[in-house]
C-alpha cells in the first residue's frame, strides 16, 4: 500500500519519462527558486535601506545572463554524455579522480541543502498565510520531507506523475500573477503593498552605504535561483528515447520559464514596494497586491508556491540517489547505495537524503535565511568543474583526426569540427561560475559559508577513506598472490551447552556431520545443576567428551573464551576450529525478552577471530 508492487529489472524501460513529466521531476528545484531568490536579494540590499531595492532589477538581469551561459554549456554536456553528464562524470573522465570527488562532495551537499531550503521556504509560505502555525514550522518541515521520501520510494514514474500536477499548477498560477500584475502596471492601476511587514527593515537601525561588496553579496544570494540547472544533465537516463534530445529540450524550456519568472517577480516586487520579511514572503505580498485581496486567487498562488517549494525537493530526491549510486559504484561511498530497491529506485540514497535534510531543518529551525549562505557554493563549484571538464573534452576532441575515437568510462570522444567554439563556450561558462563561486564564498563567509568550505574537504577525505578500505580489501582478497593453504588436516568442534535437552542433541547431531573430534563444554555456575548435566550427558551424549569449566564469578562468556584461546594456541597451521552454538528461537518476538541471548553474545565475541568458524543451530519448540 505504501510503496506499490515490486518491479522486475525488465520493467526498467517502462519507467522512463517524457519531456512534460521530466520538467516536473528535474526542474522543480530551479523553477521554485524564484519564490525565495528575489527575497534573499532584497534582504541583503535592505542593509542600505529601501532606496537600494532598485538595484535588484539589474542584478536579476545579470543572473539571467548567467543562466543563458549555463544553459548553453549544459545543453552541450547533455549531447556529449547521453548516459548522464553530471559534474561528477564529466570531472572524472576529463579532470581526474580528485576533481571528481570534489564535484561529488559539492553536489551531494547541494542536494541535501536543496531539500532543507526548499521545504523551509514552503513552510514559510504556509506560515505567511496562517501565522498561527509559525511555532510548528520545524515539525511541518520534517513531515513534508518524509512525505516526499515516501512518494519517491514508489518509483520515478509514479513520483513524476504525482509531482507533475503541482508543478504545472504553480507555473500557471505564477504566470497569471505576473501577467495580471504587469497588466495593472501598464494600465496604471497597480498600487503599493498595503501594510507591508516591517520586521526586517525595523531591525536595520544603522544603514550601510551601497558598496560593491553589498551589491556582490546581493547578487550571490540571487544566484540561488540557478541551483538545479544541472539536474537534467544528471538524470538523462530517466528520459525516454531519444534521451539526449528530450533532455536538451527540457533544459531549454526550463531556462526560459525560470528567467522570465525571475525578471517578472523582481520587477513587480520593486514597483509595489514589497519588503523582505520572515513574517510574510515576497510572493505573498506580490499576490495580494496584484489581486488586491487575499481571496481565491491569492490562496491559489500561496498554495501553488507552497506545494512547488516542497516538491522542489524532489529534484534532489531524483538526483542525490543517482549520484550517490555512481560514487558508490566507483568505491568512494558505501556500495549499498549503488543497489536499486524493489521499485527500481536507489532506495537507500533516498532514505539517507531524507534523514540528513530533516536533521538540518531541525538544527536551523526551518529558517531559509540561515540555510541560504550554505547553499550555492557547492552547486557553483560543481558548475565550474563540469564546464572546465567539458572544455578539456572539446580540446581532446580537437586533437583527434576524423575517424579516431577515445573510449572513456562515461562516453566516447570523436573528432568534432566545432570543437573550438564549444571549448570557448564551456571555458567561458567555467570562468563565470568560478567568479560567482568566489563572490559567494567571500561575501557569505561570515554568514555561514565557511561551514561548507570546511565541510567539502572533510567529505572528500571520507570518500578517499572509504575508497582506501575497498581497495585494501580487494588486494587482500585478490587471487593474484594467493597460495593455497592445503587441505584441512584437523577439524575440532566445540559445542557449548547450558543443559541437556532436545536442542542440545540437535546441535550435537549436526556437529557429528562436521567432525569426529567434538568437545562439549559446560560453564559451571551451579554445582548441583552441573551434576545433573554430567548424569544426563552420560546417557544422551553418545560418548562425546564433556569439559566442565568452573566460573567462580558466575559469568558464562569469559571462561568459554579463555578455553577457546587455549585450544587456539595449540592449533596447527592447517587446523580449523568450529564452534557449534545451539540457539533457541522463540516463535513469538515478544518471548525474546524471557530468554538469555547467550548464542548472540558468543557469536559477537568470536566473529572477529581468525580461522574460527561459528555455526548456530537454531531450534524451536512446537
Amino acid at each position: 500500500m505504501l510503496f506499490g508492487r515490486p518491479l522486475a529489472t525488465a520493467d526498467a524501460p517502462d519507467q522512463t519519462i517524457g519531456k512534460a513529466i521530466g520538467l516536473a521531476v528535474f526542474s522543480s528545484d530551479a523553477l521554485s527558486s524564484v519564490a525565495y531568490a528575489p527575497q534573499e536579494m532584497l534582504i541583503i540590499l535592505a542593509a542600505a535601506g529601501t532606496t537600494a531595492f532598485g538595484i535588484s532589477v539589474p542584478l536579476a538581469f545579470a543572473i539571467c545572463i548567467l543562466l543563458v551561459i549555463l544553459t548553453l554549456s549544459y545543453e552541450q554536456t547533455i549531447h556529449a554524455y547521453p548516459g548522464g553528464g553530471g559534474a561528477y562524470i564529466v570531472s572524472r573522465d576529463n579532470l581526474g579522480e580528485m576533481p571528481a570527488q570534489i564535484a561529488a562532495a559539492a553536489l551531494l551537499t547541494d542536494y541535501i541543502l536543496t531539500v532543507a531550503v526548499s521545504v523551509s521556504s514552503g513552510v514559510a509560505q504556509v506560515t505567511s498565510a496562517f501565522p498561527d502555525l509559525l511555532r510548528f514550522k520545524v515539525e511541518i518541515g520534517v513531515a513534508m520531507v518524509l512525505l516526499i521520501m515516501m512518494i519517491n520510494l514508489r518509483g520515478v514514474k509514479e513520483s513524476g506523475y504525482a509531482f507533475a500536477v503541482p508543478t504545472y499548477f504553480f507555473l500557471v498560477s505564477m504566470f497569471i500573477t505576473i501577467g495580471f500584475g504587469l497588466f495593472r502596471y501598464l494600465t496604471g492601476t497597480l498600487g503599493q503593498v498595503v501594510d507591508p511587514p516591517r520586521d526586517f527593515i525595523d531591525t536595520q537601525t544603522v544603514l550601510q552605504p551601497i558598496t560593491l561588496f553589498l551589491i556582490l553579496k546581493a547578487f550571490a544570494s540571487g544566484t540561488t535561483a540557478l541551483t538545479g540547472v544541472e539536474a537534467i544533465s544528471n538524470g538523462i537516463m530517466a528520459f525516454k528515447e531519444p534521451r539526449s534530445s528530450n533532455a536538451g529540450k527540457t533544459l531549454i524550456l526550463m531556462a526560459a520559464i525560470l528567467g522570465s519568472m525571475m525578471l517578472g517577480i523582481t520587477f513587480l516586487a520593486n514597483h509595489i514596494g514589497a519588503l523582505p520579511s520572515d513574517e510574510e514572503t515576497l510572493i505573498s505580498q506580490l499576490a495580494r497586491t496584484a489581486f488586491d485581496s487575499r481571496g481565491i486567487f491569492y490562496l491559489m498562488v500561496i498554495t501553488a508556491t507552497t506545494v512547488i517549494l516542497v516538491m522542489a525537493a524532489n529534484t534532489a530526491f531524483a538526483d542525490f540517489p543517482r549520484l550517490s549510486a555512481l560514487v558508490g559504484k566507483d568505491g568512494f561511498l558505501p556500495r549499498q547505495l549503488a543497489f536499486r530497491g524493489s521499485r527500481l529506485v536507489y532506495s537507500r540514497g533516498i532514505v539517507v537524503l531524507a534523514g540528513i535534510a530533516s536533521l538540518l531543518i531541525i538544527i536551523f529551525q526551518a529558517s531559509v535565511t540561515k540555510l541560504i549562505p550554505l547553499y550555492a557554493i557547492g552547486v557553483f563549484l560543481s558548475f565550474t568543474l563540469s564546464q572546465a571538464g567539458m572544455a578539456h573534452r572539446w580540446w581532446k576532441s580537437g586533437k583527434l583526426k576524423p575517424g579516431e575515437e577515445i573510449v572513456e568510462k562515461g562516453s566516447t570522444i570523436h573528432h568534432d569540427d566545432r570543437w573550438l567554439f564549444k571549448m570557448i563556450v564551456n571555458g567561458f561558462g567555467s570562468v563565470c561560475t568560478l567568479v560567482v563561486m568566489a563572490v559567494f564564498a567571500i561575501t557569505k563567509f561570515t554568514d555561514g559559508a565557511y561551514v561548507v568550505i570546511i565541510l567539502l574537504p572533510v567529505l572528500v577525505y571520507i570518500f578517499y577513506s572509504i575508497h582506501r578500505h575497498y581497495r585494501n580489501l580487494a588486494q587482500r582478497l585478490s587471487m593474484d598472490t594467493f597460495v593455497s593453504a592445503g587441505r584441512i588436516s584437523r577439524h575440532r568442534v566445540i559445542l557449548p551447552i547450558g543443559g541437556v535437552h532436545r536442542g542440545t542433541l540437535a546441535a550435537l547431531r549436526y556437529a557429528k556431520t562436521l567432525s569426529d573430534d567434538i568437545t562439549a563444554v559446560h560453564v559451571s555456575i551451579d554445582e548441583e545443576e552441573t551434576t545433573k548435566i554430567k548424569q544426563k550427558w552420560e546417557i544422551w551424549g553418545d560418548g562425546t567428551r564433556l569439559v566442565i569449566l568452573e566460573s567462580p564469578y558466575r559469568v558464562f562468556i569469559e571462561p568459554l573464551l579463555k578455553y577457546i584461546d587455549e585450544i587456539d594456541e595449540t592449533r596447527q597451521a592447517n587446523d580449523i576450529i568450529t564452534i557449534v552454538v545451539p540457539e533457541f528461537v522463540p516463535r513469538h518476538m515478544m518471548s525474546n525478552a524471557l530468554h538469555t541471548q547467550t548464542a548472540v553474545e558468543l557469536r559477537m565475541a568470536l566473529r572477529f577471530r581468525k580461522d574460527i568458524v561459528i555455526t548456530n543451530v537454531p531450534y524451536q519448540v512446537d
